[in-house]
């Protein structure tokens, strides 16, 4: 099988599916408690996925001074309250980050 159609067709089935749900979002009204709920489901993914990764870098938890994770992640905490501004703690975490990783390991 030509692989553009394979591709064309996984795609096709893709938007299907999805916009068959899209379609319907605005129909269906969701209770309010449940819409307050649903607004911490990002953060506790992103919290789920985040935590193992710089907590357990090399599959072992390692909360020393010595974890680069753990350093850019606590400046990246320290930087998103003040400042609030999420390009700007990017860039000064990932600096961080590196610069620690790179002076001291």
């Amino acid at each position: 099988m030509n692989i553009w159609l394979l591709i064309i067709l996984m795609a096709m089935v893709t938007f299907s599916i999805r916009y068959a749900l899209y379609a319907r979002a605005n129909s269906i009204k969701l209770p309010a408690k449940l819409e307050q709920a649903l607004k911490f489901s990002a953060p506790c993914v992103l919290t789920a996925i985040l935590v193992p990764a710089v907590l357990m870098p090399q599959g072992e938890l390692t909360v020393t001074f010595d974890n680069p994770y753990l350093f850019g992640a606590i400046i990246a905490i320290l930087v998103a309250l003040w400042k609030k501004n999420i390009l700007l703690t990017i860039v000064i975490s990932m600096g961080c980050f590196f610069a620690y990783k790179w002076l001291l390991l």
